[in-house]
């Protein structure tokens, strides 16, 4: 079936296999199957209406509404509705019962459902179990770590996102179980390494891209169980050490150019159409060990799903679904950071639930609907409490009529979202500018909110322009740490802000221990340097580059880079 969006006007398929799939997720109520309909919108804009919902790493200092403490939160403080700590949050001082509304069957769902979203206290931050890790969100049992993002069980590591079991990594995008590692991007198993990309059980290698089972590596790529090469090359361990020890890792001037020849040999390293390890009968790209996956992305142990993008472990009949975490959730449909939960349909933020739709914060919970901050509650509505009978009775009515507005299935409206388009992850994937927001059309699927908060710097001693620091790490000197840093020289190399940003101690002695120069970027613009070298979340058509089938790739047609159907590069590399 051919459909054209509602919101982006493209065309877009919807599958039998789809069809089927919303059939076998779609809930029962008084003895009814409420079919879950087609989607109005292509898997893009149905995965942006999610985004603008989680705000992961725009973090703000402001006051907790209850015990009067300052708080990091992603809630900047012009937002007028309470905020609590999370101790706070999850303790007895306070109950999101007290916020609740009775449902009025002659009214939309949506519009009372936006009263309760602007009413009921949010959680200052997801961060749960973690020591000496205050500045991290969509996190687990961390510690001492310093802004990260949808990471677990990490120690002392700083500046990451999506990472996973590391210790001692700085500036890494989706790491796993490794040490040591700086400005990593989707590797796991390393070990004291720099500058790598899809590298898996490799250890001291640098500017190296798609190796597996390599040590001491340098300028190299699609290399799989080598040690001493330089630039694809074999070499003595007394050449590659002679050549080793003649780079000074702790320049940045030199360190820019060895950036600029690693991207060069990335450039004219052979690509995979997609990468996916230990994956069986699946379509997507940065897969592992899944089954049965369609049109998904950066998943890990998940099965018989279609349209997922990231997740940390144990999926299962899912579908429409982002950022998913480490407990298994089966049978959810159109949810976002979510963990722990089973047939579950439009949730953001809520882990270990069962049955219950349209919720934001709510954990522990069985069959509730329309809810928000809920902790090990039942059968509620717009957070009221019912019976059994009741709340069955009253969610058939609800979706009946969402049915008649053809609002059922369909992710919360985006405008009733209390964070800026800005300040959520739907701008790393999908950037607008703030003049394309404020200007859209009143009536149109494009109209999001905007933040234009501004929080002041912190106190420095004095600003230094990053062209003035000392080159080498070596002539850094302590006081750095009273200082702001303020990058220069944006518009050549892309960038699009020169906010200032400090080094923390940690930071710095991590810098120092490895040989690294000090960073001339903001943290979040090297965040989205690493996400810039990630492909984009979509398939193309094209053929491979050696035997001319034809392949589905994330690597669009107009793209220049080698690219190869799996056959033909596992003949390559191995």
């Amino acid at each position: 079936m051919q459909k054209t969006c509602k919101k982006c006007s493209q065309n877009f398929e919807i599958t039998d296999d789809d069809l089927k799939f919303y059939e076998k997720v779609s809930p029962i109520f008084e003895g009814k199957k409420y079919l879950i309909p087609a989607p109005k919108l292509c898997p893009e804009c149905r995965l942006q209406r999610k985004l603008i919902f989680r705000n992961e790493r725009t973090l703000y200092k402001r006051k907790c509404d209850l015990s009067g403490k300052e708080i990091v939160s992603v809630y900047n403080p012009e937002i007028k509705i309470k905020v609590f700590d999370n101790d706070t949050w999850y303790s007895d001082k306070w109950s999101a019962l007290d916020y609740s509304m009775e449902i009025d069957l002659s009214k939309s769902f949506f519009e009372q459902f936006k009263i309760l979203y602007q009413k009921v206290p949010r959680i200052s931050l997801m961060n749960q179990a973690s020591e000496n890790s205050e500045y991290a969100n969509y996190a687990y049992r961390n510690k001492n770590c310093y802004m990260i993002f949808g990471s677990h069980y990490n120690e002392d590591s700083f500046y990451g996102s999506y990472n996973w079991k590391t210790k001692n990594c700085l500036d890494c995008l989706e790491v796993l179980e490794s040490e040591l590692i700086y400005e990593g991007n989707y590797c796991s198993e390393c070990y004291d390494s720099r500058y790598i990309q899809y590298c898996f059980n490799s250890n001291n290698c640098y500017f190296c891209y798609d190796l597996i089972g390599c040590k001491n590596c340098i300028f190299s790529s699609n290399l799989r169980n080598k040690e001493y090469y330089i630039f694809n090359k074999k070499s003595s361990k007394e050449e590659y050490l002679n050549f080793f020890h003649k780079i000074n890792f702790g320049s940045y001037t030199e360190t820019k150019n060895n950036l600029s020849k690693f991207q060069e040999l990335i450039k004219n390293s052979i690509h995979r159409a997609y990468f996916q390890k230990n994956c069986e009968n699946s379509f997507g790209d940065d897969m592992q060990n899944s089954k049965n996956l369609y049109y998904s992305f950066s998943t890990k142990n998940a099965e018989d799903c279609r349209y997922i993008y990231g997740s940390g472990t144990n999926m299962k009949d899912c579908i429409d679904c982002a950022y998913i975490g480490y407990d298994l959730c089966e049978s959810i449909c159109e949810c976002i950071g979510n963990s722990g939960n089973t047939s579950c349909m439009c949730l953001n933020a809520c882990w270990h639930n069962h049955n219950i739709y349209y919720c934001e914060q709510c954990f522990g919970c069985n069959d509730c609907f329309g809810c928000i901050g809920l902790k090990n509650k039942k059968y509620c509505i717009l957070n009221k409490q019912y019976t059994k009978e009741e709340y069955s009775n009253f969610v058939s009515k609800i979706i009946n009529s969402m049915i008649q507005d053809e609002l059922w299935g369909l992710f919360f409206d985006p405008l009733i979202s209390l964070l800026g388009y800005n300040e959520t992850i739907a701008q790393d994937y999908f950037p607008l500018t703030k003049f394309a927001v404020r200007n859209a059309d009143l009536h149109s699927l494009q109209r999001f909110n905007w933040s234009d908060y501004e929080p002041e710097f912190p106190h420095v001693e004095k600003i230094i322009p990053a062209n003035l620091l000392p080159d080498s790490i070596s002539d850094i000197p302590d006081d750095i740490l009273n200082w702001a840093i303020l990058p220069v020289d944006m518009p050549c190399q892309g960038i699009s802000t020169n906010r200032p940003f400090k080094i923390i101690k940690p930071e710095l002695e991590f810098y120092r221990k490895m040989n690294l120069p000090i960073p001339h970027l903001h943290p979040d613009e090297r965040h989205k340097k690493r996400m810039g070298l990630r492909n984009p979340r979509k398939l193309w058509k094209r053929n491979c580059m050696k035997c001319n089938d034809e392949i589905q790739t994330t690597y669009s047609p107009d793209r220049s880079e080698i690219v190869y159907c799996e056959k033909c590069f596992l003949k390559s590399v191995y």
